[in-house]
């Protein structure tokens, strides 16, 4: 076996067009694909083993880092008609605990987050180091899932 790459990321939102106004308008995200889904004939659809309950659809948007068909892709997944768990875990819970993407400028990038009332994961001296410096920082997206930028 040769892995390649990671083709794609998942992850189930609470609301889909609350998740693109994050990922879309604020991170600057392009959506190449978005549309309701039957889950009737989706492979493991009705299986326990994948989904902790039985849908009849999902809302799915397939969003990319750039125009082009960067890799990997995001793909946002949402219920809008079922009830699903909504406890997103943390940095030391057993699963996927958050996503990292690197920007050109952190200082730039906090201060335009917190201009547009995203919600820093603590505060913002909690990312500075002894000489004032940020070398990293996190911040929730609409569904409290960790975000980090680097």
């Amino acid at each position: 076996m040769e892995i390649t790459h990671v083709a794609h990321i998942a992850k189930c939102v609470n609301n889909l067009e609350k998740s693109l106004e994050f990922y879309r308008d604020l991170l600057g995200f392009n959506v190449k694909m978005q549309q309701t889904q039957e889950m009737l004939n989706r492979p493991g659809s009705q299986s326990d083993h994948m989904y902790q309950s039985v849908h009849n659809h999902r809302t799915v948007a397939n969003i990319y880092m750039s125009e082009s068909d960067t890799i990997p892709f995001l793909v946002l997944t949402s219920h809008p008609d079922d009830k699903i768990d909504q406890n997103p875990i943390k940095l030391d819970q057993v699963g996927i605990t958050h996503l990292s993407f690197k920007v050109k400028d952190l200082d730039a990038t906090i201060k335009e987050f917190l201009s547009n009332g995203v919600k820093l994961a603590g505060n913002e001296s909690d990312f500075r180091d002894t000489n004032g410096l940020i070398r990293t920082f996190f911040v929730y997206d609409p569904d409290g899932i960790l975000v980090q930028f680097e």
